[in-house]
């Protein structure tokens, strides 16, 4: 009986998935994996790790050895051996060693790091990708970790500020440069803004609006588009990356502008009997039903192993994702889920968002840390889009639960029904997914209107002068003697609230704050009781005013709110 030719091109992270996977599923089949380097799977979201020493050797980066893909799922493996050409129609591969034909092909080729132009950059010694192993040991067999003080990352994404952290670690000054208007750019502003404040908190000097456009080889400095020279030991490029297609592109297949393969959910390229798993393919949003283009390791992992199992005559599906993604900077955590406000208005896709700032633990057990979680949903039905968190302890358990929500499309009054584990090392008895459901539940149902800081900034700037509207701090007038508090505010504490009404006008627009939401939506009840005109509730109150905007009075400048 003829064995069944499965050829795999590319051996990072989709490559061996596809490999163990299709010789699971067919123990006579013949696979041959190429890899165009010296190694095959290792961890690349490792590598700035390893640059600060958290990660002890270069050897723990090595996910697969080469012998056990040999030895334990019988692959025949080809490294220092790059694909040069695919002939889909005589089903060939063609290397720079020779051709070899197929029955099947996967292709996981991954991404490639994108080199802005710059001028005198390739003749400059001290400068490196921040990806691959091969970035590393370039890194690290010149010496510089040693010798170098400061470094520079180009790219504000996940790679180069993973990358800025491990190098402060390293105790090295770093610079990050960003052509965008803001650090991790597929992150609401809010949260890109709490992301740059730990970073600059942490001394990292980041520039915003700028790019590199020529390396002075002479002196070592780097000349900005703004005209700036900043001199550095070493440049770090860690710009995002493009899918590696372009081999199957010139044949036709179907692709995202960018480059990434389209995909079915057997990973079925356009191209028949060719597989695509990894960074260069784009799989199914499970919110748009549209492609979408993950470059992650987790869906690299399930892609990999759906395409592995259907080259070797199975039945295996990979129903896509959401791009849950998390990150740690220093004391802080970063995560998404889902689609955020841009990508919701760039799909056209009706939402409504809640935030809200709850503690991750309760608030009699020592050292509560708070967390920043906000929720996307749709305006009618409720059922959950996305979500964003920020915080120290807790955001990689939340940010969980709400992938899991996402996928089960439960909808904000699910949220509250969950039973999620209670003890108050771990969580407060209302965990603050819980919260953000009941939050969003009341504000869909209610009246009032709940608004971000920054649309409340907006408004409030925008206003003919601060007698067209109430700005009303319903908190104790000890938080606001520690706290500070926005100007043009005044102070009717929530308890006082129902014997002062008469001190506000109903007649015009009263936007509502305390100091993390919860008492301002239960004083724009009682607005809404008297006849309040329109009320809107500043979600996330004074302390997500003072994170997010930064515009406080203290009340020992001037003089004290009334």
């Amino acid at each position: 009986m003829r064995r069944t030719r499965i050829v795999i091109v590319g051996g990072l992270s989709a490559g061996p998935s596809a490999a163990a996977k299709a010789r699971r599923t067919d123990e006579n089949a013949e696979i041959i994996m190429f890899e165009k380097t010296s190694h095959v799977s290792y961890a690349t979201c490792g590598i700035p790790y390893a640059l600060s020493g958290k990660i002890k050797t270069r050897d723990k980066l090595i996910v697969v050895q080469p012998e056990l893909l040999e030895k334990r799922f019988g692959v025949e493996l080809h490294l220092d051996e790059p694909v040069t050409d695919i002939d889909p129609e005589a089903r060939i591969v063609y290397t720079n060693k020779g051709a070899y034909e197929y029955d099947k092909l996967v292709f996981a080729t991954g991404g490639q790091a994108v080199l802005p132009p710059i001028k005198n950059i390739e003749s400059f010694e001290s400068w490196a990708h921040a990806k691959t192993l091969e970035d590393f040991d370039r890194v690290m067999k010149s010496g510089v970790m040693d010798t170098a003080n400061h470094f520079t990352i180009l790219g504000a994404g996940l790679i180069g500020l993973e990358t800025a952290e491990n190098l402060v670690h390293a105790g090295k000054k770093v610079t990050v440069i960003e052509l965008g208007n803001q650090v991790l750019a597929n992150w609401d502003v809010k949260f890109a803004h709490l992301a740059k404040k730990v970073l600059e908190d942490n001394g990292i000097d980041v520039r915003l609006g700028v790019s590199v456009v020529e390396v002075d080889r002479t002196t070592n400095e780097l000349i900005l588009s703004n005209g700036n020279r900043l001199f550095t030991d070493y440049l770090l490029v860690g710009i995002s990356i493009k899918p590696n297609t372009q081999m199957l592109v010139r044949k036709g297949a179907r692709h995202l502008p960018n480059g990434a393969l389209l995909v079915n959910k057997h990973m079925e390229t356009s191209i028949p009997d060719i597989y695509a798993a990894g960074d260069c393919a784009a799989i199914n949003n499970m919110i748009t039903g549209e492609h979408s283009w993950y470059p992650m390791g987790t869906h690299s992992n399930k892609g990999g192993r759906a395409a592995g199992a259907n080259a070797a005559g199975g039945n295996v599906t990979f129903e896509g994702g959401y791009g849950t993604a998390i990150m740690k900077i220093f004391d802080y955590a970063i995560a998404r889920t889902g689609m955020g406000p841009k990508s919701l208005e760039r799909a056209g896709i009706p939402f409504k968002s809640t935030l809200i700032i709850a503690g991750s633990t309760p608030g009699f057990f020592p050292d509560q840390k708070d967390l920043l979680l906000e929720i996307h949903y749709d305006p009618e039905t409720g059922v959950l889009l996305g979500a964003e968190l920020f915080g120290e302890h807790g955001v990689d358990k939340r940010v969980d639960v709400l992938a899991t929500a996402l996928y089960a499309r439960l909808t904000i009054d699910d949220l509250p029904r969950l039973d999620l584990a209670y003890a108050p090392p771990f969580s407060a008895a209302k965990d603050p997914v819980v919260v953000a459901g009941f939050v969003a539940g009341n504000s869909m149902r209610a009246s009032y209107q709940e608004v971000s800081v920054v649309e409340a900034a907006r408004a409030l700037n925008q206003s003919v002068s601060p007698a067209s509207y109430t700005l009303l701090d319903v908190r104790n007038p000890t938080e606001i003697h520690k706290e500070g508090y926005i100007q043009h505010s005044i102070n009717i504490p929530l308890d006082e609230l129902r014997l002062r009404i008469n001190e506000i006008d109903l007649d015009r627009p009263t936007y509502v704050y305390c100091a993390k939401g919860l008492r301002g939506y239960m004083a724009s009840l009682i607005l809404l009781h008297h006849n309040c005109k329109k009320v809107y509730n500043v979600a996330g109150g004074f302390t997500a005013w003072k994170t997010i905007v930064g515009e406080v009075k203290q009340v020992e400048e001037v003089s004290p709110v009334s």
